[in-house]
């Protein structure tokens, strides 16, 4: 929200009462307690009348400093609140006449006695941003409504980045976001994923804790000024230490929550019935036929809206005249070594037969007159689970725990962002605040359920903070258009930069049929995702009914990805245990390399894969390379860095390049994505500099340690070594140098833990 009518006034109605100068300084234990007036006290008078605001720091864990800003402190609603992990580290304090001091970690606060009020960040000797005067403040605007608002500086030449999905360009500097889920597609400003946490370009973080809707001026209200504001009477915000990209994103999510590490099945290739399009089991058996005997490997088959009667969604009973025998079929695709994955959403139709049962028993949100809250979107006189309740949550558990028993997989959790205001819930949350928090408690309920039937997995619409613990999210109802395959691109890195370590997208796009040439084009891209999911809304995505190329193309990127799976399953075991996603936007990666900091359209998929997608039918794409001499992992050819590079790719073809001195392991199998990784691994060495030294771990489906290798470089050998895990039959290749694209290759049968190759 803009508060000012450019730089020096206020708009009309306004008032504005900014904290002036810390007056009154109190050192507590581990943390400072400030009282800021609205105007410099310059004798006793001054104290009487006006507003003070109260400002605690403190500090959570180390390198991160929290700050918290209070008005009317009666006025501030208890509920919900964001799970934040609070150690209560050692802090240094110190306060004198000039100043009030807090340090945690290498992390440091000073704030300024006397007028004007100045609040400053800092870390190693250098400071990182700091709240001057006019920046932080109670405001009223002309309908007399209440906000909070802080505004950190920004440096010459600081990129700002985050605030979780965005469609629009990753460098957030000069847009207005509001924190506020809606279902509003991929070609707008609004997103059914809202993060109020955004990194910088130099070192640091903040994370707003506040789980309604928070309105952030990057840049847009003083250009040089992030600005962010909360309607109420508090706000609190926490500045996180890097320095590096990676180690913000590794403290945030220490702070709000890792991911789930996701069964190594869900990693292979997903199709969908679509939506709205006519199937049965017949269609089904067609679609998973078809793709056996095309050789496209496939893991989960995933039934769409319609397995439910219309009208009904959800009563979770199948349609009896499309599925008359649900058991049977499923036992049917287990026996076929598929995975089953049911859509479902928060509400209840009114010709449900769960709409009586659950409004009987009080499980259904209500108005604030006591009535059941209904509206026509969607379906018919929908009303919601009000997930508030425990009782609510286990009776909507105990309907999903029925379909588990059917052999139930996976649950893709649509929906969750149109969720009113104007309601009364049963713990008596603030239903503004509840607005994005809601999807946080629909999604905990399912992931729980499936979490008492082994590691679980969703396929999940909507987020908020701590949502990344629930994976997989993807990006929601695209367009079918190469346009759409760069807004969803751009989504998924930008979530990714607030803590989300998975996600994916509807390869081909959701509305309309695709042209073959953006079908064949977002195959490539869906396939080096996380996940890969074929899904549409009015037509279906299997291959052959674009073009016999689509099958070829599919079947080529869809075996690609089994055959990495020992690489890609440690960046997935990286990202639960870390916090850092598996596809990353190249200034994550790369943080100091400019080149790399507006970059939207590639990514690494890992830390050592670097994906273009071609975006164009003609195959013309222009991408990137940081530094060194890359390697084309399709067909062995090497790339020079740091520069720009066009090129032209055929349909099974798009830059992906290996990162020097990699060391990929690529795995025996190219039929399923969950086997066992080491044995039969290879090691890919690629341009291994002198006196270089790489720890592969290649993990077990189950995301423990399969096999450790050490591999190493000197002078004009390169050798490896298996360290930990149990004998396997494994291979050592070297790409780069004097030697071939393909490399010489040495194979250790089980029982031999070191292999040596001279250059």
């Amino acid at each position: 929200m803009k508060f000012k009518d450019g730089y020096w006034r206020l708009r009309p109605g306004v008032r504005a009462d900014y904290a002036a100068a810390a007056h009154d300084v109190t050192a507590e234990a581990g943390s400072l307690r400030i009282l800021a007036p609205a105007r410099p006290i310059t004798h006793r008078g001054y104290t009487i009348d006006g507003p003070v605001l109260r400002v605690d720091l403190s500090s959570p864990m180390p390198d991160v400093i929290r700050v918290r800003t209070v008005h009317f402190a009666g006025s501030v609603p208890g509920a919900p609140v964001f799970e934040v992990r609070d150690d209560a580290p050692d802090v240094d304090l110190a306060v004198d006449a000039e100043q009030a001091v807090l340090t945690s970690g290498a992390l440091t606060v000073r704030v300024r006695r006397d007028a004007p009020w100045e609040m400053t960040f800092s870390a190693g000797g250098r400071e990182l941003t700091r709240s001057a005067g006019k920046s932080l403040g109670a405001m009223r605007d002309p309908g007399d409504r209440h906000f909070m608002v802080e505004q950190l500086g920004l440096a010459a030449g600081e990129l700002v980045y985050g605030l979780g999905e965005r469609f629009g360009p990753l460098v957030r500097n000069g847009q207005s976001v509001d924190i506020w889920n809606e279902d509003g597609g991929t070609s707008s400003d609004v997103a059914y994923k809202n993060i109020p946490f955004y990194l910088t370009n130099r070192g640091y973080g903040v994370f707003v804790n506040h789980p309604g809707r928070v309105s952030f001026e990057v840049g847009s209200e003083s250009v040089s000024r992030v600005q962010f504001s909360a309607e109420g009477h508090d706000l609190e915000y926490l500045v996180i230490h890097g320095p590096t990209p990676k180690d913000i994103l590794r403290r945030y999510t220490a702070l709000t929550g890792r991911p789930a590490l996701p069964p190594a099945w869900s990693f292979g290739l997903w199709l969908s019935t679509s939506f709205t399009t006519d199937y049965d089991e017949a269609t089904v058996a067609s679609f998973v036929d078809g793709m056996a005997e095309r050789d496209v490997p496939l893991s989960v088959f995933h039934f769409d809206c319609f397995w439910m009667r219309r009208y009904r969604w959800c009563d979770f009973e199948w349609d009896p005249e499309v599925f008359p025998d649900p058991e049977g079929m499923i036992r049917r695709l287990k026996e076929r070594g598929l995975r089953v994955c049911l859509w479902i959403n928060p509400y209840i139709g009114q010709a449900s037969a769960l709409f009586d049962e659950g409004a009987t028993a009080g499980h259904l949100l209500r108005r604030p007159d006591g009535t059941v809250w209904q509206d026509d979107h969607w379906q018919a006189g929908r009303a919601l689970v009000d997930f508030t309740s425990p009782a609510a949550r286990e009776w909507y558990a105990g309907k999903l725990r029925g379909l588990l028993d059917m052999g139930v997989d996976a649950f893709k959790t649509d929906f969750g962002e149109r969720i009113p205001t104007d309601v009364a819930y049963a713990d008596g949350a603030d239903p503004e605040r509840m607005h994005n928090y809601y999807t946080l408690l629909y999604n905990e309920t399912v992931h729980r359920v499936l979490a008492e039937r082994g590691a679980p997995v969703l396929f999940a619409r909507s987020a908020t903070v701590g949502g990344q613990r629930l994976p997989v999210h993807w990006g929601g109802d695209c367009e079918s258009t190469f346009e759409a395959m760069a807004e969803s691109l751009r989504g998924g890195l930008s979530l990714g930069l607030a803590g989300f370590g998975f996600w994916s997208h509807d390869i081909g796009g959701f509305e309309g049929r695709p042209d073959p040439a953006v079908f064949k084009r977002w195959v490539a891209f869906g396939l080096l995702s996380s996940h890969s999911r074929l899904h549409g809304s009015s037509s279906y995505r299997v291959p052959w009914l674009f073009d016999e190329e689509s099958v070829d193309v599919l079947r080529s990127f869809t075996r690609l990805k089994a055959r990495l799976m020992p690489y890609l399953y440690g960046a997935a075991v990286e990202a639960a245990a870390e916090g850092l996603p598996m596809m990353r936007a190249m200034q994550l990666e790369f943080p100091g390399d400019r080149g790399c900091d507006h970059l939207d359209a590639q990514y690494m998929l890992g830390p050592d894969l670097l994906v273009a997608p071609v975006m164009s039918a003609d195959g013309d794409i222009s991408y990137y390379v940081p530094g060194g001499t890359w390697t084309r992992l399709l067909d062995g050819e090497t790339v020079s860095g740091p520069g720009w590079r066009t090129e032209r790719h055929g349909f099974g073809s798009l830059p992906l390049l290996v990162r020097p001195g990699a060391v990929l392991a690529t795995g025996a199998r190219e039929d399923r994505p969950d086997y066992d990784y080491a044995d039969g691994v290879t090691l890919n060495a690629y341009h291994l500099a002198d006196g270089a030294r790489r720890t592969v771990t290649v993990p077990s489906p189950d995301g423990g340690a399969g096999a450790v290798f050490e591999v190493s470089r000197t002078g004009d050998r390169v050798s490896a070594r298996r360290v930990a895990g149990a004998p396997v039959r494994w291979s050592l290749r070297l790409h780069g140098g004097p030697q071939t694209s393909d490399g010489p290759r040495v194979t250790a049968e089980p029982g031999t833990d070191d292999i040596e190759i001279t250059l």
